[in-house]
């Protein structure tokens, strides 16, 4: 297509946002009053999705003689093709619309021309280039494709228009035939098939599409859990398989960067007023869990392992449920803006890092998630008119926080108090069999301080590639972040994060908050420890001065047990061992004291610091050993 040619369709007007950035951002200001922040939020969403785009191309090869790797993104941090890498071609070309630059056009075509690589014969694409692994993911590209052809189509000239038409009619079938029910696998399938064959059906009049997405927006419905409303289903060998506890498989990266968005578009284009009140009640229950800097706490989730601070590695993105939802809640317009905000704190060099200390450890980005988080946000641009004003007058649920609350779907308990925020978990779903690895125990799978950020993150008990195509390795030594008590006799390894019988208890008064957990020390097998103390009540202290961490047993312990406290901290935070007993970290906005009634102690390691994926951050590896022949210890942090 010749220049002239492109940057006149790049003007012209048609579905969704078809305007230069130029022309979009003056028409922002212009109807901005009396919500200004929307101007900010455009103009945050717009420079984040050009530098993600730009970050894409800088990594594409493009080698027309060669159709094995024309077009596709190396990514830097894995050794591996990532299938889904096509997905970008929405995002490609709506930044083409929207800057007039060729490139980008070029670029997005370049990437279906790749995606040859990963077609099969029943119009799938695959997950990577085995023709045998999974190819569910269809659904992810069917709708980035029927955007892209949807809000941009007239970009392209008018055969390769039809031949991309073609090739998503192949595509809907698929995921038509795919994904009959609710139940075929995991729920984020259904979930984002209710999306994709509504979306699909309405553009290529499949009327079949239709009623099926409509059936099963009914049928999702029972998958809201009572009293708290979380969307249940991210476990296997079934979505409705129930733990020793009786409670069901829900992970929180996965419900707000992938299902609810899809449901909640679904909703709002249909105007479901039924699904919608009951997307308002979910999605006001997981918002509970944001930090009031745009993280989620998904320590505890059943799919933690792909957890990252601000989500999960390869699903979408949280913008657009928090968004179209923003009218009847408003929290959810600032909940966008903080979200954002931090995945720009999380990109370097025009990719975004899955975490937040990723450059400061030298960890190298998986591309995975720039392409898939790209996707919401030229849906955004595209439909920004029709949006609701998004401002961040009203707090997010945490921010404001106090008080203790306990979440019985998921054994878990929030507490805030003054400026601390945290978790406590004794959550026991397994999402496969020999994958228990998320927090639980007891344990306190998140701290937070408004002052000084994230103090504490639970990490998987032992970090395995439970999808190897969609996790990076960990860099060095597996250290896990989960604060705990742990013992190792004859080559094992005990601790209470493995113990899913924990028992926890709360209470409020006098202006303390105190959480309670009985919990026992065992191995990943579940065998509980012998030959010395193995059952444990931990408490955990809270005034709005500091959190007091209480552990303590019945009987005396007669092997080296150790109170584990990995502070999240970048390297570039100043550590001094104040005493034998007080560590103190100079933070940018603070100083964090810890000090133990038992000797502390650094983990040797270089500059002091272990990283670990999960959640993507870097940390000092404090131990507090009790000594021989008592029953007790006692931690204590305060921010200053």
């Amino acid at each position: 297509m010749k220049r002239k040619k492109f940057i006149q369709l790049s003007a012209m007007g048609g579905v969704g946002l078809t305007l230069p950035f130029t022309t979009f951002l003056n028409s922002c200001k212009e109807n901005s009053s009396p919500q200004p922040h929307s101007t900010e939020f455009r103009t945050l969403t717009f420079n984040l999705l050009r530098d993600w785009c730009n970050g894409l191309i800088q990594t594409q090869v493009i080698n027309p003689s060669d159709p094995k790797t024309h077009g596709m993104f190396i990514c830097p941090a894995c050794n591996k093709v990532h299938g889904r890498m096509m997905d970008a071609v929405y995002p490609l070309l709506a930044m083409a619309k929207y800057t007039g630059d060729k490139k980008y056009l070029e670029s997005g075509i370049a990437v279906m021309e790749w995606a040859k690589n990963v077609t099969l014969p029943s119009g799938a694409w695959s997950n990577d280039l085995n023709p045998k692994s999974w190819n569910g993911i269809t659904v992810f590209g069917a709708i980035s494709l029927a955007e892209a052809l949807h809000y941009h189509g007239d970009l392209l000239d008018s055969d390769r228009r039809q031949q991309w038409t073609d090739r998503l009619a192949k595509a809907a079938d698929f995921v038509y035939k795919k994904f009959p029910s609710m139940d075929v696998t995991n729920v984020n399938y259904g979930a984002t098939t209710i999306y994709a064959l509504n979306l699909i059906g309405k553009m290529l009049n499949k009327q079949e599409y239709i009623t099926r997405s409509k059936e099963l927006a009914h049928a999702i419905k029972p998958y809201f859990t009572n009293p708290n409303h979380f969307l249940y289903g991210e476990i296997k060998p079934s979505a409705h398989k129930l733990s020793a506890k009786k409670l069901p498989g829900i992970d929180l990266g996965y419900n707000v960067e992938e299902s609810l968005n899809n449901i909640v578009l679904y909703a709002v284009h249909e105007n479901d007023k039924e699904l919608l009140d009951l997307l308002d009640k979910s999605l006001s229950t997981h918002l509970e869990f944001m930090l009031p800097d745009g993280g989620w706490d998904n320590g505890w989730g059943t799919r933690m392992f792909k957890w990252t601070y601000w989500g999960s590695r390869t699903c979408d993105g949280s913008q657009p449920a928090l968004v179209l939802m923003a009218d009847r809640n408003q929290a959810l317009g600032t909940a966008a803006v903080k979200y954002t905000k931090l995945l720009k704190r999380c990109t370097n060099n025009g990719l975004l890092h899955g975490g937040l200390h990723y450059v400061s450890h030298g960890i190298k980005p998986c591309i995975h998630h720039t392409f898939a988080h790209s996707k919401p946000l030229a849906h955004l641009l595209d439909n920004w008119d029709n949006l609701p004003k998004i401002s961040t007058s009203t707090p997010l649920p945490r921010s404001i926080a106090d008080g203790v609350k306990h979440y019985k779907e998921i054994d878990t308990s929030l507490f805030a108090r003054g400026d601390w925020r945290g978790t406590i978990t004794a959550y026991d779903a397994i999402y496969k069999d020999g994958y228990y690895r998320q927090a639980t125990g007891g344990a306190m799978s998140l701290l937070y301080h408004n002052k000084v950020g994230l103090l504490l993150a639970a990490s998987m008990a032992e970090y395995k590639l439970v999808e190897s195509l969609n996790q990076q390795p960990n860099p060095g030594e597996d250290f896990p972040f989960t604060p705990r008590i742990e013992t190792r006799l004859n080559g094992k390894w005990y601790s209470n994060i493995f113990d899913r019988t924990a028992i926890i208890t709360s209470e409020d008064t006098n202006g303390k908050i105190s959480v309670d957990a009985q919990c026992t020390l065992k191995d990943h097998n579940n065998d509980v420890v012998q030959q010395t103390a193995s059952d444990f009540n931990l408490s955990y202290h809270v005034s709005e001065n500091n959190i007091r961490i209480i552990a303590k047993t019945d009987k005396k312990i007669t092997n080296n047990t150790t109170f584990v406290l990995p502070i999240i901290s970048p390297s570039n935070e100043v550590v001094t061992q104040v005493s034998s007993n007080e560590i103190t970290v100079n933070k940018p906005e603070g100083v964090v004291s810890i000090t133990s009634s038992a000797a502390l102690e650094i983990k040797e390691t270089p500059k002091n610091r272990i990283f670990n994926m999960v959640p993507g951050a870097e940390a000092i590896p404090i131990m507090a050993v009790f000594k021989v022949n008592t029953n007790k210890l006692e931690i204590t942090i305060q921010v200053s």
